[in-house]
């Protein structure tokens, strides 16, 4: 057959895509636990954005499937095994700042903004409209191409845990969720929560000030961009706010202070970054944190925040910790804190998000961290894991898409590894394939999120090469 032109056949359909990429991007679909039914075992907003998809897919043709509300699929072709497409539609939360509604999915200078544009609703879509060229070309195929549509990549993936219980796991796939070219190696990502059990006493201590409550981030893979603190202050409250006010100029960061029933409320705003490179952001809750140490505290505050100021702050690597390793795959183990929070009641919590790298044993590295906590009265808990992935580059599913990706762009495809976490690692031989080329701005997580509309299509042409390659020549 002749040369097929998949960028010419992607434009055809650039206004269709575009609009469907708007529409779900301004679904709200936010895990919410709190307000869950049996029908939306999320939430209503990640289940509006997965029944978006199927009803999508079943309009333009394609086999739907809703599994438990908590995933789905759209599939077309024949064959035995199965070319998986695999994607998600929850986001993390919007954050504040942001210079449009974030999920208004509005257009300009070239890039669509909205929580979700680059992680992952806007690769999804060029994902979908990939599959669905391949499909109205009525290709040729050996196997099955199936979109796999998840609804809780960003917390806890209890989506593909339930599909894959149910489901076929397919032979081969990839993930529009990372970078291009190819991302052949993802670091292990461990999830777990630091709890304060008790404090050091000190007769005869002067205390300034008493901590009533402390609480900064809402997710573990998200550096917090904000951070607020309440003290009863014993003294004046100018020598605290004087040295707060300090403290904003020589870190150049925004805050606020104020008088509420008695109480000094500080506020500090920080910048939020993916928790895969904590760096790619300002921590407000360390910050606030390492601040809040410097005063002279009660001693069970003082125990949880000068635990922070120690071990915590300026390291992203845990040197500090004794837990720093690396290796020429994955890079270094970074160590991101989601989630900060203390109350004079309760004492102190740290949500933790630890990404280490392929050769790592995570045994040993908790072990190691749990014999430190203890004596700093810390104890370790809601611990989870999810191992290390890589593909070796002789693989055929790699070349596969070497190939792909330099004829369609003319460029190497040179291989990556992420700290990121993506649901290729679902597979035995699956790798994570797009949307972000080299040289953009790597926003997902932050405030204006946007992908460029240019690259929207031109990873609709990559993904739909890549699908036709696959189904049509793929050797198992």
């Amino acid at each position: 057959m002749n040369v097929l032109d998949w960028q010419k056949e992607v434009n055809k359909r650039k206004d269709e895509l575009i609009k469907d990429t708007q529409n779900l991007l301004r679904i709200r679909s936010l895990l919410d636990e709190e307000n869950a039914t049996d029908d939306a075992p999320l939430g209503e907003g990640v289940k509006e954005a997965l029944d978006f998809m199927l009803a999508l897919g079943e309009k333009d043709g394609f086999t739907a499937k809703n599994v438990g509300s908590l995933a789905g699929h759209l599939e077309f072709g024949e064959g035995e095994e199965i070319v998986g497409v695999l994607c998600h539609v929850d986001v993390v939360p919007e954050g504040d700042g942001w210079t449009s509604d974030p999920f208004g999915a509005e257009i300009r200078d070239g890039k669509i903004f909205a929580r979700g544009a680059i992680d992952d609703k806007g690769p999804t879509m060029a994902a979908y409209y990939a599959m669905k060229i391949v499909k109205e070309l009525e290709l040729p195929l050996s196997k099955r191409v199936r979109m796999i549509i998840g609804t809780d990549e960003e917390s806890d993936w209890r989506c593909v845990e339930h599909y894959f219980k149910h489901e076929e796991m397919p032979s081969i796939g990839f993930a529009p969720d990372a970078d291009f070219p190819i991302i052949y190696a993802e670091k292990g990502i461990s999830d777990f929560d630091l709890v304060q059990t008790g404090y050091n006493e000190e007769a005869d201590r002067e205390v300034l000030a008493k901590v009533v409550y402390f609480q900064a981030g809402r997710r573990y893979n998200m550096v917090p961009d904000f951070a607020k603190a309440s003290l009863v202050v014993h003294l004046e409250h100018t020598e605290v706010v004087q040295r707060y006010i300090n403290f904003l100029k020589k870190t150049e960061l925004e805050g606020k202070y104020y008088i509420d029933n008695g109480e000094l409320i500080l506020e500090l705003q920080g910048i939020s970054a993916h928790g895969m490179e904590p760096d790619n952001g300002k921590n407000a809750g360390i910050l606030m944190a390492s601040f809040l140490a410097s005063l002279q505290l009660d001693e069970k505050a003082c125990q949880y925040f000068q635990f922070v100021s120690q071990y915590l702050c300026d390291d992203s690597r845990g040197r500090k910790l004794g837990i720093a390793c690396t290796d020429d795959i994955t890079g270094d183990l970074t160590i991101n804190v989601g989630k900060l929070s203390y109350t004079k009641e309760n004492g102190g919590r740290l949500g933790f998000n630890v990404r280490y790298p392929v050769t790592n044993d995570m045994g040993e590295t908790k072990n190691k961290l749990e014999s430190l906590i203890e004596n700093e009265h810390f104890r370790l808990e809601n611990f989870s894991d999810a191992n290390p992935h890589h593909v070796e580059e002789d693989d055929v599913l790699i070349q596969t898409l070497k190939k792909v990706y330099e004829q369609q762009t003319g460029e190497k495809a040179e291989l990556l590894s992420i700290g990121g976490g993506t649901y290729a690692r679902s597979l035995k031989s699956g790798v994570a394939f797009g949307p972000l080329f080299p040289g953009r701005e790597d926003v997902a997580h932050q405030k204006d999120e946007y992908m460029f509309i240019e690259d929207l299509l031109k990873a609709a042409a990559i993904y739909a090469q890549a699908i036709y390659e696959l189904a049509n020549n793929f050797e198992t």
